[in-house]
């Protein structure tokens, strides 16, 4: 059975990417995003091997490489700022380019809205789906605007707290918090900071990540127990407080952020949707599936992914909607699973709060690290 027409709700990196691809085979595609503004909320974002992969078969890997930072190189210090190691990661995309992209968040917005755009899909903002009915015929939805639509096929992208997961599949499957949260800062970028760092300290990770010639960004992952409601207007005091165990230029950003400085604070969260992802002509991918923490900054990444995977399979589908999406689900689910077990192993090391066995893990990066070349084989396979 041909796809001919599809909804996808959520604008964001799984929803615009997908938007791309599949009206760029000749489907016409709708996108409806909650949003009343196109804007995206956000620092920067990490593009590791993979990514690329998939922003190449997208079509924007050129945009994002001009647009951003490249490198080769990730290095690991204690929190005084001694070396622990360097690795060198393997370009997978371009081998003129580095292995790895750095760009604000806005930026890759802008440029997956207008490959999606150009591509032919349409964007409404302000939208959400008010009701929906799905048959063997399609999926009728009825929108908050009061307009109404019939589609073969509908793909929610729209995020942690989707709303089509929760039409799906109710409210058993909630965002759940790790016991972590990450502060975020942009600053000016040294010149010789051509690299993404972390720093490990007691009960904290700080890194560096550069954006462009001008700018980079601090992150810093903490222990947040309870998840707390932490004020805005505290942000910057708080950030502060929870650097000073750092030195080296970890210590020389901390001294950078002033009282009004805009600070980004974000409890991390996950969601684990048990299999399958969708029901009927319907189904749900990236944060909405499969939310993971950002500690291998493999979350954009994973939509990516599955934005360029269904749109193959969509391009194939000759048969049942539903098997197609089944057959999705078991192509994507394990490779997404193993995201989040190695997400949450990374997280966990960097949140040790016993000083000692902080000092161990210390030279276990060390060791790991002296070969200079640390990969990840399993996300180097093809998707």
């Amino acid at each position: 059975m041909s796809i001919g027409k599809v909804l996808i709700v959520g604008g964001g990196v799984g929803g615009l990417s997908a938007a791309a691809l599949l009206a760029r085979q000749g489907i016409d595609v709708d996108v409806i995003e909650r949003r009343a503004e196109d804007f995206v909320y956000g620092v920067g974002i990490i593009q590791p091997p993979n990514a690329l992969r998939a922003l190449k078969k997208i079509g924007v890997l050129e945009k994002c490489f001009e647009a951003g930072f490249q490198s080769d190189e990730r290095r690991a210090f204690d929190a005084e700022g001694n070396p622990l190691g360097t690795s060198i990661l393997r370009r997978l995309a371009d081998a003129d380019h580095g292995a790895t992209n750095f760009l604000p968040r806005p930026k890759l917005h802008e440029i997956l809205t207008d490959a999606a755009l150009t591509a032919g899909a349409r964007l409404r903002l302000g939208v959400m789906v008010a009701e929906l009915v799905q048959n063997d015929r399609g999926v009728g939805v009825k929108f908050s605007d009061g307009r109404h639509a019939c589609y073969d096929l509908l793909i929610g992208a729209d995020g942690i707290r989707s709303q089509i997961r929760s039409l799906l599949f109710g409210d058993t499957v909630q965002p759940q918090f790790t016991g972590h949260a990450v502060w975020r800062f942009t600053t000016a970028r040294p010149a010789d900071l051509t690299y993404n760092c972390l720093f490990y300290g007691v009960g904290a990770k700080a890194g560096l990540v550069p954006l462009s010639r001008e700018s980079m960004y601090l992150l810093l992952v903490t222990n947040e127990p309870g998840n707390p409601r932490v004020p805005s207007g505290r942000f910057a005091e708080m950030l502060r407080q929870r650097l000073i165990q750092f030195g080296g230029i970890v210590a020389t950003v901390r001294n950078a952020i002033e009282p009004n400085s805009k600070i980004v604070y974000s409890p991390i969260e996950e969601v684990i949707l048990p299999g399958p992802w969708h029901k009927g002509r319907i189904v749900v991918i990236g944060d909405a599936a499969h939310a993971s923490s950002p500690h291998l900054a493999q979350g954009a990444a994973m939509a990516l992914e599955d934005a360029v995977v269904l749109a193959e399979m969509v391009s194939e589908c000759d048969g049942s909607i539903d098997s197609m999406l089944q057959d999705f689900y078991e192509r994507r689910a394990p490779r997404c699973r193993y995201v989040q077990e190695q997400s949450h192993i990374v997280g966990d090391i960097g949140q040790i709060v016993d000083p000692a066995a902080c000092q161990l893990r210390n030279e276990q990066i060390r060791t790991m690290m002296a070969s200079g070349r640390v990969s990840d084989d399993y996300l180097e396979q093809p998707i």
